[in-house]
């Protein structure tokens, strides 16, 4: 069992690239199934996700290949995951 205070403080890594998305700021639940959809992630220049840019990064949970001590492995295409806020 993981508590999502735990998945927070895990670093987002893309195994694709190498690429450092940062740490997850939201998720997405679909409240009929009770399952998480996706993991959201500050996109460029935000900080903490409030500050900065419009975008984010929204990972889908599908698209997690490992979570692990410290960080959370993803398999994406980086520029794809990057998507407008709301």
């Amino acid at each position: 069992m993981i508590r999502m205070y735990d998945i927070k403080q895990k670093e987002v890594i893309n195994i694709k690239d190498g690429y450092r998305f940062g740490y997850i700021c939201d998720i997405e639940i679909d409240e009929e199934k009770g399952c998480i959809c996706a993991i959201i992630v500050p996109g460029p220049g935000r900080v903490f996700g409030m500050f900065g840019g419009d975008q984010e990064y929204n990972i889908p949970w599908s698209c997690i290949q490992q979570i692990g001590e410290d960080i959370i492995l993803v398999d994406i295409e980086t520029r794809k995951a990057l998507v407008d806020c709301d």
